[in-house]
């Protein structure tokens, strides 16, 4: 049973990773994936309907700076604007980020952008689930011990095993958010560096998951996993959420 999570888990992201690499451009998705965490980002700081006195804005400001490498003047938006509430603030903010990425975008030009998008994705997925199979073996060394406290290491097992999972989703589309908002591009030198690198970096990369999937299932004591078959938008998900895929684990792509 240890193992049919491991793999439930596996079958979507190796899904997932497939998805985003037949697509020839995932401009939609990184879009939608930016709403969404700049979102629950914001909602850290603005808790949704509070009062303006409970906003932690200062928070918010280097928060912003920190991850997505903007420095926005709220305080003077709030100041001049009387009539700026919660959901038009996150409007703004959210605005504000996206016109920075489009103009970085018509710096270093549409087709290298959407190259870009799909290189930091794929690099992101993979250096967070090898992560994350990390932190799974650690879980699973230590889940015989919870028998001692009258607990069901199995069912420990798997409700860990999937809150960790969702945790691993949820760092993946942060990360690919910030990284994309943090690169600097200012001159044309610039742009000439990341055409030489990122085709580089995309076949090491995939190279690696190549690997990675190979000793997966290599290690496998049980049938190795099946990718063949895609995961409907109104299936039950693989992770065990209960949700339906679209609406869970299959909300990356």
């Amino acid at each position: 049973e240890f193992d049919d999570v491991a793999n439930d888990q596996r079958k979507v992201i190796y899904e997932q990773r497939n998805e985003l690499m037949a697509a020839n451009e995932i401009a939609d998705t990184i879009r939608s994936m930016r709403s969404h965490v700049l979102n629950e980002v914001i909602s850290e700081y603005i808790v949704p309907e509070t009062i303006d006195e409970q906003w932690d804005i200062d928070g918010l400001i280097l928060r912003l700076k920190d991850s997505f490498a903007i420095e926005l003047p709220i305080k003077s938006w709030l100041a001049e604007d009387d009539a700026l509430y919660e959901a038009t603030l996150r409007e703004k903010i959210i605005s504000a980020i996206q016109q920075q990425c489009d103009e970085k975008e018509t710096m270093v030009g549409t087709e290298m952008m959407r190259h870009f998008e799909k290189a930091i994705t794929l690099q992101t997925m993979d250096s967070q689930w090898k992560e994350h199979l990390a932190q799974m073996d650690y879980l699973r060394q230590g889940i015989n011990l919870r028998s001692y406290a009258q607990k069901d290491p199995k069912q420990e097992y798997k409700r860990e095993a999937y809150s960790m999972f969702t945790d691993t989703l949820a760092r993946i589309k942060h990360e690919i958010i910030s990284l994309i908002s943090r690169i600097n591009i200012q001159t044309e030198a610039d742009v000439a560096e990341i055409e030489q690198r990122q085709p580089r970096e995309m076949q090491l990369q995939d190279a690696e998951y190549q690997r990675q999937a190979e000793k997966a299932s290599r290690s496998s004591d049980k049938q190795p996993v099946k990718t063949g078959k895609k995961v409907g938008r109104n299936a039950a998900c693989p992770c065990g959420s209960g949700k339906k895929y679209k609406h869970c684990c299959g909300a990356i792509t």
